[in-house]
């Protein structure tokens, strides 16, 4: 087999884990894909290839969850987000990404205490607080690779849980991904080899999703919550790693 297939076929298997992973706790299948990417295909290739297999991993936590999305949820965080999310990827480059993946690092590690504060004073996000977090991750999502995890206290705050946060984030974050990459192509960095490259890697993140479905359905929603928990705190771990050890 030569270089290229062992490539892809390492790509495939990282993606299949990836969407098992995100399928049951709604993120994380950057983190684990873009090192897989950046060393089949290159840095300059990994986040176009990234911002397709993203739409991918959505489009099917949406299809695994259809009945349970939230559609006045999923309005509130999109229509600003949506824009946003364009107007991010447009300033992309003018941006000191380093800074970025601090910011958002510590947020989101920040937030793990914050989310059990929220909770336990029975604080609640409404579809105003949704359209605001639509506006300003949206923005994010369309300079960094993935701001799945900020996405977490938002809609466990709203009171989402398990298949409705599943498919519910899944959807809010679809529009934001097909924005982003409509304005990468529109500026030429997407053409159809990334495109492809793109397809492949999400088709796999497709299938692990629908692997996990069984996963998610039995468990309860306190265990569902500490497991989000967990993937925040290595998802801020691993921007801060990003920020100071990467040159």
């Amino acid at each position: 087999m030569g270089c290229a297939n062992l490539a892809y076929a390492f790509v495939l298997i990282a993606g299949l884990l990836a969407g098992m992973i995100s399928g049951i706790v709604g993120t994380g299948s950057s983190i684990i894909l873009i090192p897989v990417l950046t060393y089949a295909f290159g840095p300059k290739e990994a986040v176009p290839i990234m911002a397709i297999a993203a739409i991918f991993a959505n489009l099917s936590r949406v299809l695994a969850w259809w009945r349970e999305v939230d559609w006045r949820a999923f309005a509130a965080y999109s229509i600003p987000g949506v824009p946003a999310a364009a107007l991010g990827a447009m300033t992309l480059l003018a941006l000191p990404a380093r800074a970025i993946d601090i910011a958002i690092g510590v947020f989101i590690i920040a937030m793990i205490p914050g989310r059990r504060w929220m909770a336990a004073r029975q604080f609640k996000v409404t579809l105003v607080h949704m359209a605001i977090a639509g506006a300003l991750i949206g923005y994010l999502t369309g300079i960094v690779v993935s701001t799945g995890p900020l996405n977490i206290p938002v809609f466990l705050s709203y009171g989402l849980v398990k298949g409705a946060f599943l498919a519910t984030e899944a959807a809010s974050s679809l529009g934001l991904y097909i924005a982003k990459s409509i304005t990468f192509r529109s500026f030429g960095a997407l053409p159809i080899e990334i495109i492809g490259k793109g397809l492949i890697a999400g088709s796999s993140i497709m299938a692990g999703t629908f692997v996990s479905k069984r996963a998610v359905a039995k468990l309860d929603a306190d265990s569902f919550r500490f497991i989000l928990d967990g993937m925040m705190l290595l998802c801020g771990l691993t921007m801060l790693w990003n920020a100071f050890i990467t040159p």
